[in-house]
């Protein structure tokens, strides 16, 4: 391939398949599996939520759009790779890859700042309960939501046009299972120090307000929870913030270690690519509904009207 601007490339060839060539079949099921548990999982919260007066509050609010975001980033990566293990035709377009790699970074930033809203709203039902209805009202969470699609929109924007920016001179041949920065900027010829430096402050700036936010909530919730006297107010405060705690955990762990770094392929990055694109909006739903006594009362009530009452 002579030296050429990204936009010349037809299609890229996806290696990420190659590391496991005895275990196609095996992968395909399991993959497929953890697919249709996320859709189905995710599914049910977001129409429980709906349908569940009890469950019609800010927090359940975020919980239901959290599992709509969940649900469309497993779908940005894992169709494509199953049709990878059945075709055996590791390639995609350039304009896939693209929309892919828009797509990926688009529902993560959203991942990401919702998780940030969820944290503040914890923080004014712990430390101003009086005041929350009208603090956290519907309003509230629908600009905070369409706040979390904008930041996010122009976020993936930026890595876009950073991507288009690439030279390559060699190969166009992915070593990973979809498209993202990284695999991509180790494949570049071309000097990329000063896009590096901009994919990570781009991202990074995300992270850290996130983290700004998410550290003064969990401050004023501890201080809040250390001068309640109720055992019971206690439990239920530290069961709520404790599965919310989990996720953020599973979310920015893999994603600070892929993304706040220098383009350096790793031979870990494509089994922490699996965890955070795949397990983990797999283990959201499960955290969340387990922990919650409230969901899974909700969850079986609605199961129960609509399944059984009806025959």
């Amino acid at each position: 391939m002579n030296s050429t601007d990204l936009l010349n490339i037809e299609e890229f060839t996806l290696l990420g398949l190659d590391t496991f060539p005895k275990l196609g079949i095996a992968l395909f099921f399991l993959l497929f599996i953890v697919y249709v548990l996320i859709l189905v999982s995710n599914l049910l919260i977001m129409v429980t939520v709906h349908f569940e007066s009890r469950l019609h509050s800010a927090m359940y609010y975020f919980l239901s759009r959290l599992s709509l975001v969940d649900m469309c980033y497993a779908s940005v990566t894992v169709p494509k790779t199953l049709i990878n293990f059945l075709t055996k035709r590791n390639t995609i377009s350039l304009n896939a890859c693209i929309t892919q790699l828009f797509f990926l970074h688009f529902f993560a930033g959203t991942e990401c700042i919702l998780l940030t809203a969820m944290a503040y709203d914890r923080y004014v039902a712990i430390c101003n309960p009086l005041r929350y209805s009208s603090i956290m009202s519907r309003t509230i969470c629908y600009w905070l939501e369409a706040v979390s699609w904008a930041i996010s929109f122009f976020h993936s924007i930026i890595q876009i046009i950073l991507t288009c920016q690439l030279k390559f001179c060699g190969s166009n041949r992915i070593d990973h299972f979809f498209c993202d920065i990284h695999p991509l900027s180790v494949l570049s010829c071309s000097d990329i120090f000063i896009i590096e430096v901009v994919f990570v402050a781009n991202s990074g700036l995300i992270a850290a307000l996130s983290f700004i936010v998410l550290l003064i909530s969990y401050m004023g919730i501890i201080n809040t929870i250390v001068k309640t006297r109720s055992n019971e107010g206690m439990g239920k405060a530290f069961s709520t913030c404790t599965s919310h705690l989990i996720v953020v955990t599973l979310f920015f762990g893999p994603s600070v270690f892929i993304y706040l770094r220098p383009s350096v392929s790793y031979a870990a990055d494509k089994v922490v690519s699996i965890f955070y694109t795949e397990l983990t909006p797999l283990l959201n739903p499960i955290i969340y509904t387990l922990r919650n006594k409230e969901v899974k009362a909700a969850i079986s009530s609605f199961l129960w009207k609509k399944l059984f009452r009806k025959h």
